[in-house]
């Protein structure tokens, strides 16, 4: 009976870390700039469904690739799967990042670099095959290192991978010449690495490619505009999704909510933190020839605090106007300039300038940028600050232990999580979809949810340590609350 008044209801201590729902207003991504007037504003029926199979909360990579995943599988057919934004489609982090999509090859254990590995190979199969008009480039990523330290660490990082399996250690090489550190356009750093198995794109536009098929099919119902602000177990086992336009009640709900998840699960509340990240869309120096690579530069700013910024660059117009450049350098990072190097906020409404400056002004210090007709030339010895078209912010989910959390919600039994990616979802997040996807169908199936998860471990089809499992929620909300975020995690 939809109408059950017999709720059962859990109750967690209210950490201070808790999200908020995102905020309505938010700073303008270039990635809106072109948006999908199909899905702007888009509710598939007028009315919000009373009742659903599978409710998928959020809308970028995790929440398309689940409406994707469960579309696509004979096991779900007949199931109603309706999905709610709080916002416009694909309007937090997905629609706000780097545009990356480049496997950590080096920095985690061999399995979690083949896993990240595969879902590039799979994100990039995916895009190709379908023709996916999303700027998609494959390209060599150069992690450029500014100390004596980091590079040193990255170096140790990379002969370990060598020596644990050769194949993944073959996708990286090491740079440490002056002259071919300039070749790759960073002759000042320390040292390089180039990872074979990289590229740039356009995130928002995979995104709304993949969901707009969907809904065309009537494989998908989508509501936007309809933040849910909690979640209530009804006593026939059901969830009650509550929103400001009414209620919707089902068996399954998946949450990609990432860096707001603990707005629903409290006891995720300092496990999954937000985090405000900033990106700005440069105009090129004049006459420069697009970059050969994606890049991260990482080391110490002056006053110690962690650097960590990320640069792809968008293709040039084949028409060039003063509204229509092309050749964005989408430059993001200086997250060490915001308060508290970003953790704990969950507001996208605003931008901090002296992050802003760093972005506009930083870049040529750290990058030299070639004349297409004479390549030695370099265009920006006078350090001038580039000047920005878009500069904005989005919230990233950093998990505590900086692995992301796949499965079932312990005490919460048809609930499911993907998400808590650290800043790193690109290569992660399609995968854990298919991943949490099984487990609900094998949940569907009369199945067990350990014994889906321990079975797509088996399967090699997830790494262990993404497992949601009770073990593992205790050991991280029994850790000390997160006051920095280093290269390495929340500490």
């Amino acid at each position: 009976d939809s109408n059950c008044l017999c709720i059962m209801t859990i109750v967690y201590e209210q950490s201070p870390g808790r999200a908020h729902l995102p905020s309505v207003e938010s700073t303008t991504s270039f990635w809106h700039s072109e948006p999908s007037q199909f899905l702007l504003g888009h509710r598939t029926t007028p009315e919000l469904p009373t009742l659903a199979d599978v409710v998928i909360v959020g809308s970028g990579i995790t929440a398309a690739s689940a409406a994707r995943f469960l579309g696509e599988d004979e096991r779900s057919k007949g199931l109603s799967i309706l999905m709610l934004e709080a916002r416009e489609v694909c309007w937090g982090a997905t629609g706000r990042n780097g545009g990356h999509c480049q496997p950590l090859i080096y920095d985690s254990s061999p399995k979690i670099s083949a896993f990240e590995l595969l879902n590039y190979r799979a994100v990039r199969s995916y895009i190709e095959s379908n023709k996916i008009p999303c700027e998609w480039r494959s390209l060599a990523a150069c992690h450029a290192y500014l100390s004596e330290e980091e590079f040193a660490s990255a170096v140790a990082s990379v002969q370990a991978l060598k020596r644990a399996d050769s194949e993944l250690g073959k996708l990286i090489e090491i740079v440490s010449d002056k002259h071919e550190l300039a070749i790759h356009r960073v002759p000042n750093v320390v040292g390089a690495t180039l990872n074979s198995a990289a590229a740039s794109l356009w995130p928002y536009k995979l995104v709304v490619w993949i969901l707009e098929g969907l809904v065309k099919r009537g494989l998908l119902n989508i509501q936007t505009h309809t933040p849910v602000t909690s979640l209530e177990q009804l006593c026939d086992g059901r969830w009650a999704l509550h929103t400001p336009r009414g209620v919707v009640s089902t068996r399954h709900v998946i949450l990609a909510t990432n860096g707001y998840t603990s707005h629903l699960l409290p006891e995720f509340s300092g496990v999954i933190s937000p985090v405000l990240g900033q990106m700005s869309a440069l105009i090129p120096p004049d006459g420069s020839s697009r970059i050969q690579h994606s890049y991260g530069f990482y080391g110490k700013l002056k006053n110690g605090l962690i650097q960590d910024d990320y640069l792809i660059q968008r293709p040039y117009s084949r028409v060039s106007t003063p509204d229509r450049h092309g050749g964005h350098l989408m430059f993001g990072g200086g997250r060490a300039l915001a308060p508290n190097e970003g953790l704990g906020i969950d507001d996208d409404s605003r931008t901090y300038p002296a992050t802003a400056a760093y972005l506009r002004q930083s870049l040529t210090e750290m990058l030299t940028f070639e004349n297409s007709e004479t390549e030695a030339e370099h265009l920006t010895n006078d350090r001038e600050a580039l000047r920005a078209t878009h500069e904005w912010s989005g919230i990233m989910g950093f998990s505590r232990d900086w692995r992301p959390w796949v499965g079932g919600i312990p005490d919460r039994k048809g609930v499911y999580l993907a998400g808590g990616y650290s800043g790193h979802g690109m290569p992660n997040a399609t995968l854990c979809a298919s991943a949490l996807v099984n487990i609900l169908l094998a949940v569907e199936s009369g199945g067990d949810v350990d014994e889906a998860q321990e079975q797509l471990v088996r399967d090699e089809a997830l790494p262990e340590q993404y497992l949601l499992t009770r073990a593992r929620l205790e050991r991280a909300r029994s850790l000390p609350p997160a006051t920095v975020t280093t290269l390495d995690g929340m500490v």
